[in-house]
């Protein structure tokens, strides 16, 4: 019984770590222009220009927004003026930055 148990388990282990993850700084092309942000607005382009599902967080690690864009501008006019952290993703890859709202 012992053993049906440890095949079941490993069973689920490897599920859990065959799932497709992001992986980090992979995204070809990738542009994140301007920053620091003066205008309220940030460019983000890449090469295949897909849609990217776009997350910041403040320095202590808080969701401050999150959002989809089809094209390349987001409008960050909500955002106070600080550091923050961007967390881009696009199809399977995600790529991580500072970003400095003024």
């Amino acid at each position: 019984m012992k053993q049906l148990y440890f095949v079941i388990f490993l069973c689920i282990a490897t599920l859990g770590y065959s799932q497709d993850k992001p992986t980090t700084g992979d995204i070809e092309g990738f542009k994140l222009y301007p920053n620091p942000v003066t205008n309220g607005k940030i460019y983000i382009n890449t090469l295949l220009n897909a849609p990217k599902k776009v997350l910041i967080f403040d320095v202590l690690g808080t969701k401050v927004m999150e959002s989809t864009i089809i094209g390349t501008e987001l409008n960050l006019s909500d955002i106070d003026a600080g550091i923050y952290v961007i967390r881009v993703y696009e199809k399977d890859k995600m790529v991580t930055r500072k970003l400095i709202v003024k």
